[in-house]
Protein backbone atom coordinates (compact mmCIF):
# COMPACT_ATOMS: atom_id res chain seq x y z
CA UNK A 1 0.00 0.00 0.00
CA UNK A 2 1.28 3.46 -0.91
CA UNK A 3 1.48 5.89 1.97
CA UNK A 4 0.30 9.43 1.30
CA UNK A 5 2.97 12.10 0.85
CA UNK A 6 2.43 15.86 0.98
CA UNK A 7 5.42 18.04 0.16
CA UNK A 8 5.54 21.81 0.54
CA UNK A 9 7.67 23.59 -2.05
CA UNK A 10 8.35 27.00 -0.50
CA UNK A 11 10.17 28.24 -3.61
CA UNK A 12 11.92 31.64 -3.30
CA UNK A 13 9.82 32.96 -0.43
CA UNK A 14 10.20 34.12 3.15
CA UNK A 15 12.74 35.52 5.57
CA UNK A 16 14.62 33.39 8.05
CA UNK A 17 12.08 34.27 10.74
CA UNK A 18 9.21 33.42 8.39
CA UNK A 19 10.52 29.96 7.57
CA UNK A 20 11.42 29.15 11.16
CA UNK A 21 7.91 30.06 12.28
CA UNK A 22 6.34 28.12 9.43
CA UNK A 23 8.47 25.03 10.10
CA UNK A 24 7.71 25.25 13.82
CA UNK A 25 3.94 25.36 13.24
CA UNK A 26 4.04 22.46 10.79
CA UNK A 27 6.20 20.41 13.14
CA UNK A 28 3.50 20.50 15.81
CA UNK A 29 1.18 18.25 13.82
CA UNK A 30 0.95 14.55 14.54
CA UNK A 31 0.18 12.42 11.51
CA UNK A 32 1.03 8.77 11.09
CA UNK A 33 -0.99 8.17 7.92
CA UNK A 34 0.81 10.73 5.78
CA UNK A 35 4.46 11.59 5.17
CA UNK A 36 5.06 15.34 5.35
CA UNK A 37 7.95 17.10 3.64
CA UNK A 38 9.08 20.68 3.18
CA UNK A 39 11.48 22.20 0.66
CA UNK A 40 12.72 25.63 1.75
CA UNK A 41 15.15 27.84 -0.12
CA UNK A 42 18.73 26.56 -0.02
CA UNK A 43 19.86 29.40 2.22
CA UNK A 44 17.35 28.38 4.90
CA UNK A 45 17.86 24.62 4.82
CA UNK A 46 20.08 24.63 7.90
CA UNK A 47 17.64 26.65 9.99
CA UNK A 48 14.67 24.54 8.97
CA UNK A 49 16.65 21.34 9.53
CA UNK A 50 17.35 22.43 13.10
CA UNK A 51 13.68 23.26 13.68
CA UNK A 52 12.57 19.85 12.39
CA UNK A 53 15.38 17.84 13.97
CA UNK A 54 13.19 16.08 16.53
CA UNK A 55 10.28 15.42 14.17
CA UNK A 56 9.56 12.88 11.44
CA UNK A 57 9.03 15.58 8.82
CA UNK A 58 11.26 15.14 5.79
CA UNK A 59 13.47 17.89 4.36
CA UNK A 60 14.02 18.34 0.62
CA UNK A 61 16.13 20.52 -1.62
CA UNK A 62 14.38 22.43 -4.39
CA UNK A 63 16.97 21.35 -6.96
CA UNK A 64 20.49 19.94 -7.16
CA UNK A 65 23.36 20.01 -9.59
CA UNK A 66 24.20 17.09 -11.83
CA UNK A 67 27.86 17.67 -10.89
CA UNK A 68 29.66 16.54 -7.75
CA UNK A 69 31.57 19.75 -7.01
CA UNK A 70 33.78 22.34 -8.64
CA UNK A 71 33.61 25.67 -10.44
CA UNK A 72 29.83 25.89 -10.80
CA UNK A 73 28.95 29.25 -9.27
CA UNK A 74 25.50 29.38 -7.72
CA UNK A 75 24.90 25.63 -7.88
CA UNK A 76 24.23 23.26 -4.97
CA UNK A 77 25.40 19.67 -5.13
CA UNK A 78 23.67 16.62 -3.70
CA UNK A 79 26.35 16.08 -1.04
CA UNK A 80 25.61 19.54 0.36
CA UNK A 81 21.93 18.69 0.65
CA UNK A 82 22.73 15.47 2.47
CA UNK A 83 25.01 17.37 4.84
CA UNK A 84 22.10 19.65 5.73
CA UNK A 85 19.76 16.77 6.53
CA UNK A 86 17.84 16.44 3.28
CA UNK A 87 16.38 13.08 2.36
CA UNK A 88 14.75 14.16 -0.92
CA UNK A 89 15.29 16.65 -3.73
CA UNK A 90 12.94 18.09 -6.34
CA UNK A 91 14.21 17.85 -9.92
CA UNK A 92 12.62 18.91 -13.18
CA UNK A 93 10.15 21.39 -11.75
CA UNK A 94 8.49 23.26 -14.60
CA UNK A 95 9.96 26.54 -13.38
CA UNK A 96 13.44 25.04 -13.72
CA UNK A 97 12.58 23.71 -17.16
CA UNK A 98 10.97 26.96 -18.31
CA UNK A 99 13.24 29.63 -16.82
CA UNK A 100 16.58 27.89 -16.33
CA UNK A 101 16.87 25.59 -19.31
CA UNK A 102 16.61 22.21 -17.62
CA UNK A 103 16.22 19.76 -20.49
CA UNK A 104 14.94 16.20 -20.12
CA UNK A 105 18.50 14.88 -20.21
CA UNK A 106 19.66 17.34 -17.56
CA UNK A 107 16.75 16.46 -15.29
CA UNK A 108 17.65 12.79 -15.71
CA UNK A 109 21.29 13.51 -14.83
CA UNK A 110 20.21 15.39 -11.70
CA UNK A 111 17.92 12.55 -10.64
CA UNK A 112 20.70 10.02 -11.14
CA UNK A 113 23.21 12.11 -9.19
CA UNK A 114 20.73 12.56 -6.37
CA UNK A 115 20.11 8.85 -5.96
CA UNK A 116 23.83 8.05 -6.11
CA UNK A 117 24.30 10.39 -3.16
CA UNK A 118 21.45 8.85 -1.18
CA UNK A 119 18.65 11.31 -1.93
CA UNK A 120 15.22 10.29 -3.22
CA UNK A 121 14.42 12.35 -6.33
CA UNK A 122 10.97 13.86 -6.74
CA UNK A 123 10.78 14.02 -10.52
CA UNK A 124 8.37 16.65 -11.85
CA UNK A 125 6.63 16.24 -15.19
CA UNK A 126 3.88 18.18 -16.89
CA UNK A 127 2.56 19.72 -20.07
CA UNK A 128 1.94 23.31 -21.13
CA UNK A 129 -1.53 24.54 -22.05
CA UNK A 130 -0.58 24.51 -25.74
CA UNK A 131 0.55 20.90 -25.49
CA UNK A 132 -2.67 19.89 -23.73
CA UNK A 133 -4.81 21.73 -26.29
CA UNK A 134 -2.99 19.84 -29.04
CA UNK A 135 -3.68 16.49 -27.37
CA UNK A 136 -0.02 15.86 -26.58
CA UNK A 137 -0.21 15.56 -22.77
CA UNK A 138 0.64 11.86 -22.51
CA UNK A 139 3.29 12.06 -25.24
CA UNK A 140 5.09 14.92 -23.48
CA UNK A 141 4.96 13.30 -20.05
CA UNK A 142 6.16 9.92 -21.30
CA UNK A 143 9.09 11.66 -23.02
CA UNK A 144 10.01 13.43 -19.79
CA UNK A 145 9.64 10.24 -17.75
CA UNK A 146 11.53 7.89 -20.06
CA UNK A 147 14.61 10.11 -19.99
CA UNK A 148 14.73 9.54 -16.22
CA UNK A 149 13.75 5.86 -16.33
CA UNK A 150 16.76 5.13 -18.53
CA UNK A 151 19.23 6.14 -15.80
CA UNK A 152 17.55 5.83 -12.42
CA UNK A 153 17.97 2.66 -10.37
CA UNK A 154 16.54 3.25 -6.90
CA UNK A 155 13.29 4.55 -5.41
CA UNK A 156 11.87 7.79 -6.69
CA UNK A 157 8.67 9.85 -6.56
CA UNK A 158 6.84 11.37 -9.52
CA UNK A 159 5.02 14.70 -9.30
CA UNK A 160 2.57 15.54 -12.09
CA UNK A 161 2.31 19.31 -12.38
CA UNK A 162 0.44 20.64 -15.40
CA UNK A 163 2.36 23.80 -16.23
CA UNK A 164 -0.83 25.72 -16.94
CA UNK A 165 -2.04 25.10 -13.37
CA UNK A 166 1.05 26.18 -11.43
CA UNK A 167 0.56 29.47 -9.63
CA UNK A 168 -2.43 30.35 -11.80
CA UNK A 169 -5.24 29.42 -9.45
CA UNK A 170 -6.39 26.90 -12.06
CA UNK A 171 -6.29 23.20 -11.29
CA UNK A 172 -6.87 20.11 -13.34
CA UNK A 173 -10.17 18.49 -12.50
CA UNK A 174 -9.79 15.36 -10.36
CA UNK A 175 -10.74 13.28 -13.41
CA UNK A 176 -8.13 14.98 -15.62
CA UNK A 177 -5.44 14.48 -13.00
CA UNK A 178 -6.47 10.86 -12.44
CA UNK A 179 -6.22 10.07 -16.14
CA UNK A 180 -2.65 11.36 -16.30
CA UNK A 181 -1.63 9.66 -13.04
CA UNK A 182 -2.97 6.35 -14.30
CA UNK A 183 -0.93 6.74 -17.49
CA UNK A 184 2.19 7.61 -15.48
CA UNK A 185 1.75 4.44 -13.41
CA UNK A 186 1.37 2.35 -16.55
CA UNK A 187 4.41 4.01 -18.14
CA UNK A 188 6.51 3.29 -15.05
CA UNK A 189 5.43 -0.35 -15.05
CA UNK A 190 6.55 -0.75 -18.66
CA UNK A 191 9.66 1.43 -18.86
CA UNK A 192 11.16 1.56 -15.34
CA UNK A 193 12.48 -1.01 -12.88
CA UNK A 194 9.79 -0.27 -10.29
CA UNK A 195 6.41 -1.90 -9.87
CA UNK A 196 3.97 0.78 -10.95
CA UNK A 197 1.67 -0.15 -8.09
CA UNK A 198 4.37 0.82 -5.58
CA UNK A 199 5.24 4.17 -7.15
CA UNK A 200 4.07 7.28 -5.32
CA UNK A 201 2.68 9.86 -7.74
CA UNK A 202 1.86 13.33 -6.42
CA UNK A 203 -0.32 15.98 -8.00
CA UNK A 204 0.80 19.59 -8.01
CA UNK A 205 -0.89 22.60 -9.50
CA UNK A 206 -2.88 25.00 -7.34
CA UNK A 207 -3.82 22.38 -4.74
CA UNK A 208 -5.74 24.07 -1.93
CA UNK A 209 -7.77 22.92 1.09
CA UNK A 210 -10.99 23.35 -0.86
CA UNK A 211 -10.01 21.02 -3.73
CA UNK A 212 -7.70 18.59 -1.90
CA UNK A 213 -10.47 16.15 -0.92
CA UNK A 214 -11.63 15.68 -4.49
CA UNK A 215 -8.10 15.25 -5.83
CA UNK A 216 -6.94 12.86 -3.12
CA UNK A 217 -10.00 10.66 -3.50
CA UNK A 218 -8.74 9.59 -6.93
CA UNK A 219 -7.16 6.09 -6.86
CA UNK A 220 -3.83 7.02 -8.46
CA UNK A 221 -3.18 10.33 -6.68
CA UNK A 222 -0.97 9.62 -3.68
CA UNK A 223 -0.61 13.14 -2.29
CA UNK A 224 0.53 16.53 -3.45
CA UNK A 225 3.46 18.79 -4.20
CA UNK A 226 2.10 22.03 -2.81
CA UNK A 227 3.28 25.51 -3.78
CA UNK A 228 1.52 28.65 -2.57
CA UNK A 229 -0.75 26.89 -0.06
CA UNK A 230 2.31 25.42 1.70
CA UNK A 231 3.34 28.92 2.83
CA UNK A 232 0.36 29.05 5.19
CA UNK A 233 0.64 26.44 7.93
CA UNK A 234 -3.11 26.14 8.47
CA UNK A 235 -3.82 25.56 4.78
CA UNK A 236 -0.92 23.16 4.40
CA UNK A 237 -1.93 21.07 7.40
CA UNK A 238 -5.53 20.90 6.16
CA UNK A 239 -4.19 19.47 2.91
CA UNK A 240 -2.09 16.99 4.90
CA UNK A 241 -5.16 15.88 6.84
CA UNK A 242 -7.09 15.39 3.61
CA UNK A 243 -4.32 13.17 2.27
CA UNK A 244 -4.17 11.18 5.51
CA UNK A 245 -7.91 10.52 5.37
CA UNK A 246 -8.43 9.89 1.67
CA UNK A 247 -5.30 8.48 0.00
CA UNK A 248 -5.73 4.72 -0.34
Amino acid sequence: MRKALVAGNWKMNGTINDVRELASKISQTEQDKVDIMVAPSFVYLHSVSETLSKTNIFLAGQDCSEFDQGAFTGETCADMLVDLGCTHVIVGHSERRQFFGDSDSRVAAKARKAEIKGLCPIVCVGETLEERDRGRTIEVIERQLCAVFKVIENKFVIAYEPVWAIGTGKSATPEMAQEVHENIRQCAAVHSHVDGLDLRILYGGSVKPDNADELFSMPDIDGGLIGGASLDSESFLKICRSAAELVN
